[in-house]
């Protein structure tokens, strides 16, 4: 094993020499002294509010790290899984941290940085209602929130099937109250808003159904800023070899990251 002051000063070196962007992605962040970076709060543990009203989450410190090495500000973006993309390209945000994982879809509209992270996708529901494989679903109401992975992944898994009704919420929180009130019995959602919603809801008996699929999650920026992505491939390379992205994923997820991502 290499020793952790090797480590650090090869970490050290390739941090000094990533290449600067072009003057209106990284520069521009540069001059202004602040990074905007869309995150979803309401998305637990992802992005959410701690008890003094601060943002906090592994979105949170994985964005308070990248702009450390930056040299600027954050300055957070609250976004919904829906208007993520809408966000970037209208240039509302320079980037997004927001359980943003990779699809065949969004990367015809947008870049993904190398991932930094892992994001399982899951339906949650009542031990009673049986859900073991799709057809199961069969004339039932399942809870999502709009435009995220589980709704990408719930709209594959149910094709064919009869009479399922999706019902689309605009964001996380929302399609979880309607889950945890009882509006529905089913909840397609990642995996640790699955075990949260389990943790606080002990006499539902609720269970992982099904694992739909699992997701990298990644930075995301436009197509047109090459340059910064060169620049936070670097950086996402440099921060896994140090260890810091695992050590933020394991404090809110109890885990390592997967041994092919360090």
């Amino acid at each position: 094993m290499r020793s952790s002051s090797m480590i650090g000063a090869t970490v050290a070196l390739l941090l000094w020499t990533l290449p600067v962007a072009a003057a209106d992605t990284l520069q521009t962040i540069r001059d202004r002294g602040r990074i905007l970076v869309g995150i979803d709060i309401s998305h637990s543990p992802y992005g959410m509010l701690d008890d003094k009203a601060q943002e906090t989450g592994s979105d949170v410190d994985t964005a308070k790290l990248l702009a450390k090495d930056v040299g600027v500000k954050l300055e957070i973006v609250p976004v919904s899984g829906a208007n993520r993309v809408p966000f970037l390209l209208s240039k509302k945000v320079d980037i997004v941290i927001a359980s943003f994982s990779i699809t065949d879809e969004r990367k015809r509209v947008i870049a993904f940085s190398k991932p930094y992270g892992v994001i399982p996708v899951v339906l949650l529901a009542p031990e009673s209602e049986k859900i073991k494989q799709a057809s199961d679903l069969a004339g039932k109401s399942i809870a999502v929130a709009r435009g995220t992975t589980a709704d990408i992944e719930l709209t594959r898994l149910v094709k064919g099937v009869s009479g399922v009704n999706i019902v689309r919420y605009e964001d996380e929180a929302t399609a979880n109250t309607a889950f945890a009130t009882g509006q529905q019995k089913i909840l397609a959602a990642a995996l640790s808003t699955a075990n949260s919603l389990k943790e606080s809801n002990p006499d539902k008996k609720l269970e992982i159904s099904l694992t739909m699929s699992d997701y990298p999650m990644a930075i995301g920026l436009r197509k047109d800023d090459p340059q910064l992505l060169d620049w936070i491939d670097k950086w996402v390379a440099a921060n896994l070899a140090n260890g810091e992205l695992n050590k933020i994923y394991q404090k809110y997820f109890g885990m390592d990251l997967p041994e092919n991502m360090k």
